[in-house]
């Protein structure tokens, strides 16, 4: 959804923006070759990552600085950078087409890898086979319930745990994506999606804390944006995209007391403008093209 991104922030010239989420470093091309005279400050945690994106942008020379961080530390990037306020940010949350077509990451089933799934690959976090071993039943089923919207999560912790008892840990994508198909039952016809899509969803999103740091990553990114300045940002499943709209609509000065309060007490203040009343989704030649982007919701706001 890059012309639908760029349509929203609305690149002026010698505008300052940030990509939170450099990836493969489209967006933040696109921005640059927008006008000649903007700058880009590149945000990701992927080294594997950042050395592509260098190597794409590198004809840029100085007007895109690249940090090696997670994007929850936006405000730290931007005072590393020397800039107290950006005309836009964008954030292009979910897995990279390089981390999900790696063989080694262990982010897709589609290949047989040691069940990892850290988007910071040099981090000392927990691997999924590592959280998974951890947990207890309870914890991972309702992890992969409300991390997932997995409805059968209980029956694949249960597997999990039995296979753990037996001293077999799940340790690769194939073991957890086979105990996942055992877990769930047959459908006639094909299934559009693998039945293991939600628990890997599930489990990556647990091992990055990709959910606890998404709300406040919004509101630090609100208040480091000049007058004027766009905020947009694209997620790829359900959950993200709820924390996206009710932090939009609190910015936006929308009331979440329960309807017979006399007045307001959750404290909300207008700090933005909503751009997309309806999230943006690709349209059906980018689908076809790309069909990864088919979950892909873009929503945007604008500082008042």
């Amino acid at each position: 959804m890059v012309s639908e991104a760029l349509e929203c922030l609305s690149v002026k010239e010698d505008g300052v923006y940030v990509d939170a989420t450099l990836g493969l470093g489209g967006h933040s091309e696109k921005i640059l070759a927008t006008n000649d005279r903007a700058r880009v400050i590149g945000i990701d945690q992927d080294t594997e990552a950042i050395e592509f994106a260098e190597k794409r942008l590198g004809n840029f020379g100085k007007r895109i600085e690249i940090f090696h961080r997670n994007f929850a530390d936006i405000r730290k990037v931007l005072n590393l950078a020397g800039v107290e306020k950006v005309d836009g940010i964008i954030a292009d949350l979910g897995v990279s087409s390089l981390q999900f077509d790696s063989e080694s990451r262990g982010f897709s089933f589609r290949f047989d890898a040691p069940l990892d799934m850290r988007m910071n690959p040099n981090s000392a976090g927990e691997t999924a086979a590592e959280l998974l071993a951890r947990l207890s039943q309870e914890e991972i089923a309702n992890l992969i319930y409300e991390c997932g919207e997995e409805r059968h999560s209980r029956r694949i912790a249960r597997l999990i745990a039995e296979r753990r008892d037996a001293d077999e840990s799940v340790q690769t994508t194939t073991q957890l994506a086979n105990l996942v198909k055992r877990a769930i039952p047959r459908k006639k016809g094909k299934d559009k999606i693998h039945p293991a899509t939600k628990t890997f969803q599930a489990l990556r999103i647990a091992v990055n804390g990709e959910l606890d740091i998404l709300e406040k990553f919004l509101r630090d990114s609100v208040d480091l944006l000049k007058t004027e300045g766009k905020l947009v940002v694209i997620t790829f499943h359900s959950l993200e995209d709820r924390i996206v709209k009710r932090t939009f609509q609190s910015l936006s000065g929308k009331c979440f007391c329960p309807p017979k309060f006399p007045q307001c007490v959750c404290g909300v203040e207008k700090i933005v403008k909503i751009l997309t009343r309806r999230p943006m989704v690709p349209d059906e030649s980018e689908q076809l093209q790309n069909p990864r982007s088919r979950s892909a919701k873009l929503r945007a706001c604008a500082k008042l």
